[in-house]
């Protein structure tokens, strides 16, 4: 059986909006949500790598995980008027350590098209589907 590319993608749901990362591993699947959330709001191609800044969280279970680092993502980029377009997570157990990478928002280059609120319980799923990939997926409020 082949298995479908790993990568980020969206899903609709009403007036807000799903992300959806796949993975070889949890953690990758985690990186790709992250990316999909920054691709509501800009092109990630458009962020450049300047900085980078450290987000730990921890939650009882996986699904509370993936809402938890994405919505501290969310605060680190309303809190550093930042954008982020690359990740990397380590997770263990319930708690995870990420990087995100990334630069001050340049309205005129990063053309911003919403604002995201934070990100949410509903359709909120993460597990390894039959195929072997994992999925990390919820709607985030925008």
């Amino acid at each position: 059986m082949t298995k479908e590319p790993t990568g980020w993608d969206h899903f609709p749901h009403d007036a807000d909006i799903g992300v959806r990362g796949v993975g070889e591993t949890k953690a990758a699947a985690f990186e790709q949500a992250a990316c999909a959330m920054t691709a509501v709001m800009t092109r990630p191609v458009r962020i450049e790598p300047r900085q980078a800044v450290e987000v730990s969280c921890r939650a009882p279970d996986d699904g509370l995980l993936l809402v938890d680092w994405l919505n501290a993502l969310v605060y680190e980029m309303a809190t550093r008027r930042m954008l982020f377009g690359r990740f990397e997570v380590a997770i263990d157990g319930g708690e995870l350590h990420g990087t995100a990478w990334g630069e001050p928002i340049d309205v005129e280059r990063h053309e911003p098209a919403v604002e995201i609120k934070g990100a949410t319980l509903t359709a909120l799923e993460v597990g390894q589907r039959p195929d072997g990939l994992w999925l990390a997926q919820c709607v985030v409020d925008v």
